[in-house]
Formats: C-alpha cells, structure tokens, sequence
C-alpha cells in the first residue's frame, strides 16, 4: 500500500525481456534506507516487486499483464519514473490509499497555466470515469492528486510548482501516457451496492416490499 506521495525520481539504466515480461534496472535519486530484499515499491504507480536492492538502485520484474495495462512497456532505457517506497504503519498518509494496481492508462487532453500553478486535464476511458469525482483523489503516474472538476471521459488537476519539479509531470506533453489510479474505496462501495440486486432479474433485493416483510414498515 502507498499514500502517492513521491519519494523521488528515477532512471531506467537497463531492461531485459524475461519469460515474456521484462527485467528492469533501475538508478534512484535518493538513498534506500534500510532496504528489504523483496519489498514493494511503486514505479509510475505501479505496485512492483524490488530485489538486488542497493543504495541507490534497485531491479524489478515487470509481469506480462502490467505490460499490457500500464504504460511500463513504453519507458525506453533513460526515462526517469516516480517512486514511492511501501507505507509503514507508522508513516503520515499525507496523499489517499493507492494500492499500486492501476485502472487505465490515461493520456494528457491539455495543459494551462495560471501564474505559478498548472492545470493538466486527462482523457480517460469511460468506464472508469464515474469513480473520478471532484475535489476526490485519483493517482497520476503514482502521484496523489485532487481532481477538480470532472466530465465524462476527462478530469483535470492543478499542480503545485513543487510536485512539477519533483515528479515526472513536468516533461509531459500533450498526448502523453500516464497510469491512472482511481479511489479505491469507490470501487469497494459500488460492489457492496451491486450485491444488493437480484443477479438474474436486476431488480433491488432492498425495496419497500423486504422492508415492509422485515417490519420497518
């Protein structure tokens, strides 16, 4: 679990295909303090797992079907990522839950600025759009952000000078790839709410006719 808040950058130094994913090397701009052989780290927002840990590099396999879901497969040797290293229970949740596996791969609609700040809007697939709400959370390329506003198949963010210097938001560009990370929360309601309608007729099992035979009516 992660809270999108970015520990630091990232370069690609070195990628290999492995069994039908890919090894990556990878060369970090802070220091991994008290590392553990196999703990997870995030990559772009994605939940991956991190071995020959050393001081300032790490490597992580990439699964077939990360590949294919998240923008991973495009990063070529010397693109920087995000990292964030795993949530310590201890640790402030200073940005939202993000659990690493990503949702969609989103692209960059337009970007404005307004003074110091900038102001990114995204293109989504629709049918993760309705659990994009504004003034909610949603991770870009691992980073926690406040959404806005909101339309059907596009959100936008404003994004502090800080965040642009620290993270990789500052080199996209129009049409660009980034991994989308919706509110998972939202996602565990609506399946508790889907549960409460019959499979096979579609209709709501809690209706007037179930309260009035439980006696609340």
């Amino acid at each position: 679990m992660f809270t999108g808040i970015i520990q630091g950058t990232g370069t690609i130094i070195s990628r290999r295909s492995v069994g039908g994913g890919q090894s990556c090397e990878i060369e970090t701009s802070f220091v991994f303090s008290d590392p553990e052989e196999g703990e997870s780290v995030a990559v772009n927002g994605v939940c991956l797992t991190a071995y020959r840990i050393g001081s300032r590099r790490f490597t992580a396999d990439v699964s077939p079907e990360s590949l294919a879901r998240t923008t991973l497969g495009e990063l070529a040797v010397g693109r920087q990522v995000n990292l964030e290293r795993a949530l310590r229970l201890t640790d402030r949740l200073g940005g939202h839950l993000v659990s690493g596996h990503v949702d969609c791969v989103g692209r960059l609609a337009s970007l404005q600025h307004q003074g110091d700040f900038t102001i990114l809007s995204f293109s989504v697939p629709r049918e993760v759009d309705r659990y994009i709400i504004e003034k909610g959370s949603v991770a870009v390329d691992g980073i926690s952000l406040t959404v806005n506003d909101c339309s059907p198949g596009r959100f936008s963010v404003s994004i502090i000078p800080h965040t642009l210097q620290a993270t990789t938001l500052g080199r996209l560009r129009n049409g660009g790839a980034v991994n989308i990370e919706v509110d998972i929360i939202g996602k565990y309601v609506e399946k508790l709410l889907g549960a409460r309608h019959d499979p096979a007729s579609g209709t709501a099992v809690i209706n007037p006719a179930f309260l009035a035979e439980k006696g609340f009516y």
